[in-house]
């Protein structure tokens, strides 16, 4: 729509992986480096992880363009199959024939294996690469380990390639996957774009797209940075919609205002202590300091300009929490109870309690129909979710320690520290966290895993009440809701516009994701708008 207006030949920020729009930062060469030495060596796996919309199959794009021309290829997008339907996709993948309806997993490894002794002899190097890996079974890593058994004497036959979000390194990391865990020869976590990076990233997609011109001011960069973390997908959706906002207004670049107008179409409006957060007010802080010289004053007006949500000072009361210069275990309690207690905060937000003595805390969470998700992100995906988590923070002295956030906004922190609650800037907290968050989330009644397209039952009617909800419309009657059609547009549209990927799958970060739009019985990190 706002192509022409700009001069642009090409939507410069698609999500779609247009290989023409590929930019190779810092982290993706270092990806892509990994990649080809685990490529190079004798067989075995290649691991790559990183968060949802990193960049981790544009690297893997770029990995295919470097294979060894006449290489047999096997790329499986869909890994939420069980071990007969993997056997059949790797089969159909490398145009192995195999008879009709066969559901013998013995006669596809023995297919399979003939064709890679047959490719071997041909001189042709054979590449398994699994997109989504996270979603995939045990009993199914294991099959593919098995795989990687056929060997001559000097190199195995199937190299595997595996992408997937965090959880893939956790899965790799349970007792009865440690023979697969050892077969790995590359590994590389995708971090997301660094703040000097987002301007030669958006700076390159314009360029593509015909325009050199800065349609986006140095000076609102940063700003761009903190909304979406550094992750390519957010800053597509974020920089599109900014364009179009431009467009509307008839401005020739985008300004401060279209770009937190963009956010709250993509994230959903700001929160009340957000747009109190003017650079108006700052200034107006600081000129009372330096008048009043008083830091009891500065600390009052503090926690009434960024007040935690309600809940979570209804459940960790204090007279006044003045803000730290850093965060370091201190308290009274051993090291060792760092994080027993961040997760007993936790739970409490939840209004639940942990006890250590009871079991793990997946157990734990289990039992009060809570789930566990452990992963790496960024703030900005901290804001997105809206969930109190875990932090593994690190001190001065490089000593690791846990710690619950409890609230946060563009500016301050609020956290539990062993029995302490402590608030700290943004940018001290971004200096001693590395991006490891737990947090706990609430699945609907009978949600036993990701729900595919042209699904039914309770998940999907749940999910039609849902979506009414958020599109302003009445839910559809007449028979049993089916994961298709309308719902399933209205599924892969919130999913884009979340920045996620509009596969139709309802899985844990689209559920917790319509639980935070929706929701308003479960705990939140930033404060919901009333009225």
């Amino acid at each position: 729509m706002y192509k022409d207006y700009f001069g642009l030949k090409e939507e410069p920020f698609s999500i779609a992986p247009d290989p023409q729009f590929m930019y190779m930062s810092e982290r993706h060469r270092e990806a892509l480096a990994h990649l080809l030495y685990g490529l190079q060596t004798s067989g075995g796996f290649v691991l790559l992880t990183g968060e949802v919309g990193t960049g981790k199959t544009t690297v893997c794009r770029c990995l295919l363009e470097q294979v060894p021309e006449g290489s047999e290829i096997a790329f499986v997008l869909n890994p939420k199959l069980n071990v007969v339907e993997l056997l059949a996709t790797i089969c159909d993948e490398l145009r192995i024939s195999y008879p009709p309806q066969n559901r013998s997993i013995k006669l596809f490894i023995d297919t399979i294996n003939s064709f890679l002794l047959s490719a071997h002899g041909k001189g042709r190097k054979t590449v398994l690469i699994i997109d989504e890996a996270q979603n995939l079974r045990v009993d199914v890593l294991e099959q593919i380990r098995l795989l990687t058994n056929l060997e001559t004497h000097k190199q195995k036959l199937l190299q595997v390639i595996m992408l997937g979000q965090p959880e893939l390194k956790v899965a790799l990391e349970r007792p009865e996957l440690r023979q697969l865990a050892q077969r790995i020869t590359a590994r590389y976590h995708l971090e997301p774009l660094s703040k000097n990076e987002i301007q030669a990233y958006v700076s390159h997609r314009l360029a593509v797209a015909g325009v050199e011109r800065p349609l986006f001011p140095a000076a609102i960069i940063g700003k761009l940075y903190q909304l979406s973390g550094g992750v390519p997908r957010l800053i597509n959706l974020l920089c599109d919609r900014a364009l179009l906002g431009a467009y509307v207004k008839e401005q020739h670049t985008v300004s401060p205002a279209l770009l937190n107008a963009a956010a709250a179409e993509v994230f959903g409006p700001p929160t009340k202590e957000q747009r109190s957060a003017s650079p108006l007010w700052q200034w107006a802080l600081l000129l009372l300091v330096v008048i009043i010289g008083s830091l009891f004053l500065f600390d009052t007006y503090l926690e009434k300009l960024h007040p935690p949500p309600a809940a979570a000072v209804a459940r960790f009361p204090i007279q006044r929490i003045a803000p730290v210069e850093s965060l370091a275990w201190n308290g009274p309690e051993p090291l060792t109870q760092s994080a027993p207690l961040a997760y007993q905060a936790l739970f409490k937000t939840w209004g639940v309690s942990f006890d250590p003595a009871q079991g793990t805390i997946r157990a734990q969470a289990k039992q009060r129909r809570l789930e566990l998700l452990s992963n790496r992100g960024s703030l900005g995906r901290l804001r997105q979710l809206n969930r109190p988590a875990v932090l593994t923070l690190t001190d001065a002295r490089g000593q690791e320690f846990f710690a619950a956030l409890i609230a946060l906004n563009h500016e301050v922190a609020t956290l539990v520290i062993g029995s302490q609650v402590r608030r700290v800037s943004i940018t001290v907290l971004n200096q001693q966290w590395f991006g490891e968050y737990l947090l706990l989330w609430q699945p609907p009644a009978q949600y036993q895993g990701g729900v595919k397209p042209g699904a039914q039952g309770a998940v999907v009617a749940w999910l039609e009440e849902q979506l009414a909800k958020l599109n302003g419309r009445k839910v559809r009657t007449g028979g049993e809701p089916i994961l298709d059609g309308m719902l399933l547009k209205e599924l892969q549209q919130f999913q884009s516009a979340q920045g996620l990927e509009p596969d139709g799958i309802v899985g844990t970060y689209t559920l917790i994701l319509i639980n935070s739009r929706i929701s308003d019985q479960q705990p939140t990190l930033i404060q919901r708008q009333k009225g």
